[in-house]
């Protein structure tokens, strides 16, 4: 595994939620983010297939973003590292 954060230096939609991505060190990847597209930042993404294609890359963040702020983490994406499950709400404080 590289200590050295990959970055994205390109990114094309295919079919469904699929997102062909290259990294600066010549790997490229083709990645389904379905399953992924949770929580308020991502769900937007989820329901509006067009917003979704509607990824770049940004140069400085060395990362893909969309319109809506949203970004994702480039070693994530990259296969260096599993995202970080989001909890479930507790429900004791009911």
């Amino acid at each position: 595994m590289s200590t050295e954060t990959a970055r994205i230096i390109s990114v094309e939609p295919l079919q469904g939620f699929v997102l062909r991505i290259r990294f600066d060190d010549d790997t490229e990847r083709e990645v389904d983010l379905e399953s992924d597209l949770c929580g308020p930042i991502f769900e937007p993404l989820h329901a509006d297939p067009a917003l979704f294609r509607q990824v770049r890359v940004d140069d400085e963040l060395g990362t893909i973003v969309w319109p809506n702020g949203a970004d994702m983490d480039p070693d994530v994406l990259h296969g260096d590292f599993e995202p970080v499950e989001t909890p479930t709400p507790s429900r004791a404080g009911r």
